[in-house]
């Protein structure tokens, strides 16, 4: 066994959507629940390594900002383990933060995995998110983490622990998503998006009941029997509601409206082109990924996505500041791997 001056673990964590809330007000007692969609192309990396003095360093100019948090979840694992063994933890690449990736949950878990790998510690994603306070209403980002897929959690318990997951699904390795971003904007998170919770009318029963409807009977059984149409359907319905819901605490349907009319545009286009690109007779699954900015478009195929994006550009609809990427699904977690490494 190599000595631990040699040693460095590699982790990459996905990014995910969150595509909604099952029920926000708990109007059965049990509140929030979640529907999301681990993707690839947009990740969190991390690597950890022998030091003679603890060190958190970054890769790159956007992973600075996460420093701070990243020196916080290290210090909790030491509370929680006693282990003080110093260590060089180096942020080769963080998602953006509150943009509807995960970031918060991606970065705490793959802290958490390498650092109880390195100590030979058996920790589940769920007590290590539990023991950094990550999954306090979705536990979509933990099981992202574990396993990848389309996910449902059932919300998070009455005794604080995180969200069990209810159901898995392998997403369509054919279909694609476009995912528009604005970094001009920046989504709710902590605090802020308690309190803007606290200020929204509970959503009634009538229109959570429709929300898992959907879920449970056209989202779910779209994706695993590969049935786009039943899919997107669900997917707008939930994102109709819950944008419209969550209008108040964010400033419209959408977090930044330029988002929005180019996810709009998408789905518009996919009904006006269905005669020429048959791919695209069903439209597109659009919506918003949590409190945004970050929205998406989910379509059949890359030929559609492409022709999407394609169109969205010809319309001049992605104004300064808009970002735009195609991504397929990830069915599968976040890969740890070892290696030998010279010491710092």
């Amino acid at each position: 066994m190599r000595a631990d001056s040699h040693r460095v673990l590699k982790l990459r964590a996905p990014g995910r959507l969150h595509l909604g809330f099952l029920d926000p007000a708990g109007t059965l007692g049990r509140r929030f629940g979640s529907l999301g969609l681990v993707i690839d192309g947009v990740a969190t990396e991390v690597e950890l390594s022998a030091a003679t003095a603890d060190e958190v360093v970054a890769g790159d100019a956007a992973a600075q900002t996460e420093i701070e948090r990243a020196s916080r979840y290290l210090a909790l694992l030491r509370e929680h383990t006693g282990l003080q063994t110093p260590l060089r933890l180096q942020l080769t690449r963080v998602l953006p933060p509150h943009a509807g990736f995960g970031s918060g949950t991606q970065l705490a878990l793959a802290i958490g995995r390498v650092f109880a790998h390195w100590h030979g510690l058996e920790l589940s994603s769920v007590t290590l998110a539990h023991w950094l306070a990550r999954g306090l209403r979705s536990g979509i980002g933990i099981a992202g983490f574990e396993q990848g897929g389309l996910l449902v959690d059932g919300g998070p318990g009455a005794d604080g622990m995180p969200a069990p997951l209810l159901s898995r699904i392998a997403f369509p390795a054919a279909w694609r998503v476009v995912v528009v971003q604005d970094e001009r904007h920046r989504g709710l998170s902590g605090t802020q998006e308690k309190q803007a919770i606290a200020t929204l009318e509970p959503l009634p029963q009538s229109l959570s009941a429709d929300i898992c409807h959907q879920v449970l009977m056209r989202v779910l059984p779209g994706a695993a029997s590969g049935e786009f149409a039943p899919f997107a359907a669900g997917i707008n319905r939930v994102q109709q509601l819950l944008g419209k819901h969550f209008a108040p605490a964010q400033g419209g349907v959408y977090t930044s409206a330029a988002v929005g009319r180019a996810v709009q545009f998408i789905a518009d286009a996919g009904r006006e082109l269905r005669g020429a690109d048959k791919s695209l007779e069903h439209g597109a699954a659009i919506g918003q990924s949590s409190w945004g900015p970050t929205a998406f478009a989910i379509l059949p195929s890359q030929s559609s996505a492409e022709a999407a994006v394609h169109s969205l550009r010809a319309a001049g609809l992605l104004e300064p500041g808009l970002t735009v990427s195609i991504v397929a699904g990830l069915n599968r977690g976040a890969v740890l791997s070892e290696h030998a490494h010279e010491p710092h």
